[in-house]
């Protein structure tokens, strides 16, 4: 069209010119300048007018192209992928491992198709307190007072991960205990197999499910320390370091196991020292909902076989704890050895009652425990605890149960410690009242050859308060205030006590992945 125009207007140029030259169109026509200058101007508008054309035309090329694509990629996508039709080659590279977080920052790595991961893990309690007041019962006590100071008290790292999709394994390596009576050494030595839903079959060293607090993670206790009946309750065959194997079956809504216990890491293992063990636990929530939970617990435990100290000597145990710290890990709480040549424990068993309750913010944890120690020639010596505890998060969050341990989680906070987003984390507080009595066959005042079966471990009565500060999923700071009386009994000397009230204070920084 430009072309034809442009043609046109030329031939009519040369028309004019033509005419022009003429004499007598140079007398009736316009000036020859003029009519040079108006075809120029129709020239230059003719120029503008074809490349709007062109314009035009390129804008629509465009838009059928688009609209072209965007028909292809909708009919891709609503049809099935075609099959394959080419085999790789044998040697074709892997898929590459990918790094992978978990929802408290612990980071792995994991094969491309899930089957096989491994992952950092670790966790450490600094402990530092002051023993502020402890008052003897009398002169005659051996404790007149506890060391203050700090206690590295956990300080582990290992390693987590899993095995063929179905097979889990866990390493943990424990180095803290700095000021503490608490092993060192291999915590966790662990294999499990998730092969069946809801269940987990365990086999190797680990912490155990025996009571609610003892299943709960050292990581979520509202306290520094777990209450003296649970530590009591545990020293049968239950506690931490501990070889065990068994299997568990959870729900949301129950958790039942059964669980074999052998030696502790550590002890020795020959045939005299070996100590071994079996517990039972089921627990049901009784009501469950997003706001609230309702959780009730029993469990048994039997004391197999006692811990022997040597060839040659008996079989017996120590039931003992401090008062609730570890600062100083000074047992005033103490039974002394139980069991020798003449009376060697023989067994014993520990009767377990759990209980737990949460509403929203509110959250409440109690126990009762029966202990009963059997040593041959001798009555059974039967003793009591129990314990209870109430937490009131302040920012709002609340506990969450976890099916797997049959126990409850630390506090989450929504709105993690950022100065720079104005978050401050999440605030709880705590209070527990504790009680055990490791008392029995014993009457003061009488000849200890006349009371040959007595134990007089004595009474204690625990009262702490906690303020928890959570930063955010992996760090907090625990502040505990305790108070213990230990009312105990001197066998030779009834008239001299040998217990003591104790108040302290401790503070814990906490950092776990």
């Amino acid at each position: 069209m430009m072309s034809l125009r442009y043609a046109l207007a030329c031939a009519s140029l040369v028309g004019t010119a033509a005419v022009a030259a003429t004499p007598c169109a140079g007398q009736t026509a316009p000036p020859v300048a003029a009519q040079i200058d108006q075809l120029q101007r129709q020239i230059q508008v003719l120029q503008q007018q074809s490349q709007q054309q062109i314009q035009a035309l390129q804008q629509l090329l465009q838009d059928l192209q688009n609209q072209i694509n965007a028909n292809q990629k909708a009919q891709s996508a609503a049809a099935p992928p075609a099959p394959s039709t080419t085999t790789p080659p044998t040697n074709a590279p892997l898929s590459a491992p990918r790094v992978v977080q978990s929802k408290t920052n612990r980071f792995g790595i994991e094969s491309a198709d899930g089957q096989f991961a491994i992952a950092l893990t670790g966790r450490l309690h600094l402990d530092a307190g002051d023993y502020i007041n402890v008052h003897p019962g009398s002169r005659a006590a051996p404790v007149s007072n506890l060391s203050s100071g700090f206690n590295a008290r956990r300080a582990r790292i290992g390693v987590t991960g899993k095995a063929f999709g179905d097979w889990t394994y866990t390493f943990i390596y424990d180095a803290g205990n700095s000021n503490d009576v608490t092993p060192r050494g291999i915590e966790y030595a662990q294999i499990n197999y998730r092969g069946f839903k809801n269940t987990i079959l365990d086999f190797g060293y680990s912490d155990t499910f025996f009571a609610l607090d003892e299943a709960t993670n050292t990581n979520d206790l509202m306290f520094m320390e777990r209450a003296t009946p649970v530590a009591v309750a545990t020293q049968f065959n239950t506690d931490d370091f501990r070889s065990n194997v068994g299997v568990r079956f959870f729900s949301d809504r129950y958790w039942l196991g059964a669980y074999f216990t052998g030696p502790q890491q550590g002890q020795r293992h020959t045939q005299t020292a070996e100590q071994f063990g079996a517990f039972q636990r089921g627990t049901y929530q009784v009501l469950r909902g997003p706001d609230y939970s309702l959780h009730l617990g029993i469990g048994v435990d039997e004391l197999l076989k006692a811990p022997n100290t040597g060839i040659n000597t008996a079989n017996a145990i120590a039931l003992n704890d401090p008062p609730e710290l570890r600062i100083d890990s000074t047992p005033i709480l103490n039974t002394g050895t139980l069991g020798s040549v003449a009376n060697p424990v023989t067994g014993g068993t520990v009767y377990n009652l759990e209980t737990a309750a949460g509403y929203k913010n509110l959250f409440w944890q109690g126990e009762y425990f029966h202990y009963a120690l059997d040593r041959r020639g001798l009555p059974q010596a039967n003793f009591d605890g129990a314990y209870g505890q109430v937490g009131w998060t302040l920012t709002g969050e609340s506990r969450k149960y976890i099916p797997e341990t049959g126990s409850y989680s630390a506090i989450i906070p929504d709105r993690p410690f950022s100065l720079a987003e104005g978050g401050w984390g999440a605030w709880e507080l705590g209070a527990r009242l504790s009680y055990i009595n490791l008392n029995d066959n014993f009457t003061a005042g009488l000849p200890l050859a006349s009371q040959p079966s007595a134990v007089a471990g004595g009474k204690q009565t625990s009262f702490t308060l906690g303020l928890n500060w959570y930063v955010n999923s992996n760090i907090r700071f625990m502040l505990n205030y305790v108070h213990a009386d230990i009312d105990k009994m001197n066998l030779t000397a009834p008239s001299n006590p040998i217990g003591a009230t104790v108040d302290a204070i401790a503070l814990r920084s906490q950092v776990a992945w």
